[in-house]
């Protein structure tokens, strides 16, 4: 095969590529991210990650306070050289007014009051610790990330934003069952019914 039959993206720009960027290239896999300028191919989903997506998602829509949404799988541009894909987001709704409105495909940091990651085996250094420095780095109050336990159940580790440090501290892990106070309260059984 000849260099000439791969997309252009593969090969990148000096410098990396910008937030802007993910919005013109053309043909790139879904879920694309951007980390520090360079682009972040994501493995398909299992079903641990699917129905662990779905439990959490049904529980945030019923429990999200008046004035914020849950979206799935939504960039946050957290600054020029990276755009982070959170498995789930809890936004200001007014985050879909601005210039693009609803057909906007990214939302800025300060928008954001939860950002959600479900672990994958490829992902697991990312969304230990790239992400979460770099979310907590741009003021997201709060942050979780669900992990499978040895037996396929979900456990989910609470962080909240240390405003003077802008870290991640751990407020709280929890097996079977998440209840929660804040950011808003929530009480969701871990395990999904349908197995």
């Amino acid at each position: 095969m000849s260099i000439e039959q791969y997309p252009d993206w593969l090969r990148p720009p000096v410098g990396g590529y910008t937030a802007e960027d993910l919005d013109r290239l053309l043909d790139l896999p879904p879920h694309t991210e951007l980390i520090d300028g360079s682009l972040i191919f994501v493995s398909p989903q299992t079903i641990f990650h699917m129905s662990t997506l779905r439990i959490l998602e049904w529980a945030l829509v019923k429990a999200v306070p008046s004035g914020w949404a849950v979206w799935r799988e939504m960039t946050v541009t957290l600054n020029r050289r990276n755009r982070l894909e959170p498995d789930l987001l809890v936004v200001d709704k007014k985050a879909n007014t601005g210039p693009k409105g609803r057909k906007g495909t990214s939302c800025q940091p300060e928008d954001v009051l939860l950002a959600v990651e479900v672990v994958s085996e490829e992902s697991q250094e990312r969304d230990r610790d790239t992400k979460p420095r770099k979310y907590a780095a741009a003021g997201i109050a709060h942050f979780w990330r669900v992990e499978d336990d040895d037996e396929g159940q979900p456990v989910v580790y609470v962080y909240e934003l240390d405003p003077a440090t802008r870290a991640y501290g751990l407020t709280g892990i929890y097996h079977k069952q998440l209840k929660v106070d804040r950011p808003f309260p929530l009480e969701v059984d871990l395990i999904d019914p349908s197995e």
